[in-house]
């Protein structure tokens, strides 16, 4: 499955209402370590089909990057339920995103 786009507007039904649960991958097109990170986020999207995986630009989902505290980019945070269960901020290796949903698929 393909990365989903969230934007002010979709972030409830795709995120919140989802009934698998759901990375998202809070960036900016400016951010450096986002671009970094941007291939492992994809390559686990088309890796696993029992989660979601969704991209929130923050210069476009402004209101979502607000309401969750979004200070630093790229942020990730997996929903489960319409709830965070867990948060990584930073570029970090295709493991430690993987280890954040192994319990929940």
């Amino acid at each position: 499955m393909s990365e989903i786009m969230i934007s002010d507007e979709n972030f409830e039904e795709e995120v919140l209402k989802s009934d698998k649960p759901v990375l998202v991958d809070f960036w900016a097109e400016w951010c450096v370590p986002c671009k970094m990170l941007g291939p492992i986020i994809e390559e686990i999207a088309e890796a696993n089909s029992a989660i979601k995986v969704c991209k929130a630009n923050v210069d476009n989902a402004s209101q979502v990057a607000g309401k969750y505290g979004i200070q630093s980019i790229p942020t990730l945070m997996l929903f489960n339920k319409g709830e965070v269960v867990k948060q990584n901020v930073g570029v970090v290796p295709r493991e430690t995103i993987e280890e954040m949903f192994k319990d929940l698929i």
